[in-house]
């Protein structure tokens, strides 16, 4: 299973970015995904997840509001659209997909596939 994460870059304080996920090797259908981050010197955390069908998200309260999850499953992709982008949201980014089918989850360990990161930068 692969998950390739694209769409990082530098943008300046206040602007927008859409990351996208693609998955290869796993139908990710039956199967919720999740983002998280983790900015220099700190641990990764939690940002998002959107269940299997997509009808249902959360996020964590830093980003509530600002981020919105979503997920094509025809194209086995899951996105990160980011707007009013604060310095603080500067991280590497990462997609992951839950290790059980039918289940969500804010924790890190009930992910077993990760995308490889991709680097966000928000300038003051």
């Amino acid at each position: 299973v692969l998950l390739q994460a694209s769409g990082g870059g530098l943008v300046q304080a206040g602007g927008s970015l859409r990351l996208s996920c693609v998955v290869s090797g796993r139908t990710i259908s039956s199967y919720a995904m999740g983002w998280f981050r983790q900015a220099p010197g700190k641990e990764r955390e939690f940002v998002g997840s959107i269940s299997w069908t997509g009808g249902s998200t959360s996020y964590a309260d830093s980003v509530k509001g600002r981020f919105t999850i979503s997920r094509d499953n025809a194209k086995n992709t899951v996105y990160l659209q980011m707007n009013s982008l604060k310095p603080e949201d500067t991280a590497v980014y990462y997609c992951a997909s839950d290790r059980s089918k039918w289940h969500r989850s804010s924790y890190g360990p009930d992910y077993d596939y990760w995308g490889q990161g991709t680097l966000v930068t928000v300038s003051s």
